[in-house]
């Protein structure tokens, strides 16, 4: 997965999450909040991930370009 496709599954993941445990405090289900909160957390750590590999990436893309330039 590309760091663009990761951050959209994440935030993808929290919406899912956050619905998940308004619905679970609404019908007083304890495993749906649960069950929401990991999934919340889940897309957190997609969201960084994406950032990571973003960030790798332009690093990469940046010294590839330095390394082109003539000296």
């Amino acid at each position: 997965m590309s760091g663009n496709s990761d951050k959209a599954a994440g935030v993808a993941n929290e919406a899912i999450g956050k619905a998940k445990q308004g619905i679970g405090s609404a019908v007083g289900s304890d495993r749906l909040k649960s069950e929401g909160a990991a999934q919340e957390v889940k897309g957190d750590a997609q969201k960084v991930t994406g950032d990571a590999k973003n960030a790798v990436k332009k690093a990469v893309d940046k010294t590839a370009e330095v390394l082109k330039k003539p000296l």
